[in-house]
């Protein structure tokens, strides 16, 4: 009844080592997320769980969830949270609590005002200025012209959605 195959496709193995270290990165920033989000990541990448086991533990829709971990995926991959904690002596607690919210969690400019007591005029100048010392200081999360994001060494890396997609 166990049978061996001969023909399995030799793809696989160089998929994953392929994605190795976009993986790897990704791993290893999953301590950077709260709640729920670090919650569905290390479900999906840590213990390997599949969108649909996540989904009905979760109570979630399956294709809502794949969106969701991509856009987290994405977002984690982009590193601009990355180059403010590795600039972190130029901001104050509160610049770096916007740009968390802004850059990790995804919430907008007027959520932010509202949950950091500010206005949207001080949400949108403290994300300037974040910006402005992000693209000064020369750091890896400037983006090419096809979509891609470039490394600090000056390699591309992958779409964080062909990660998901690549891997399932």
């Amino acid at each position: 009844m166990n049978k061996v195959y001969k023909d399995i496709p030799e793809q696989e193995p160089d998929i994953r080592g392929k994605y190795r270290e976009s993986i790897d990165i990704l791993r290893s920033r999953l301590s950077l997320l709260r709640g729920q989000d670090r919650l569905l990541m290390t479900m999906y990448w840590e213990n390997g769980n599949s969108i649909t086991q996540i989904g009905k533990l979760a109570g979630l829709n399956r294709i809502s969830l794949a969106r969701r971990l991509n856009k987290i995926t994405e977002r984690l991959m982009e590193g601009k949270y990355i180059d403010c904690i590795r600039n972190k002596q130029s901001f104050t607690q509160q610049q770096m609590d916007v740009a968390r919210d802004y850059y990790l969690t995804d919430l907008s400019m007027r959520t932010i005002a509202g949950r950091r007591k500010l206005s949207c005029y001080q949400v949108r100048k403290i994300l300037q200025k974040v910006e402005r010392l992000i693209h000064s200081s020369g750091s890896g999360a400037c983006e090419n012209d096809d979509g891609r994001r470039k490394m600090d060494d000056g390699r591309r890396t992958i779409r964080p959605s062909s990660i998901v997609s690549g891997l399932s």
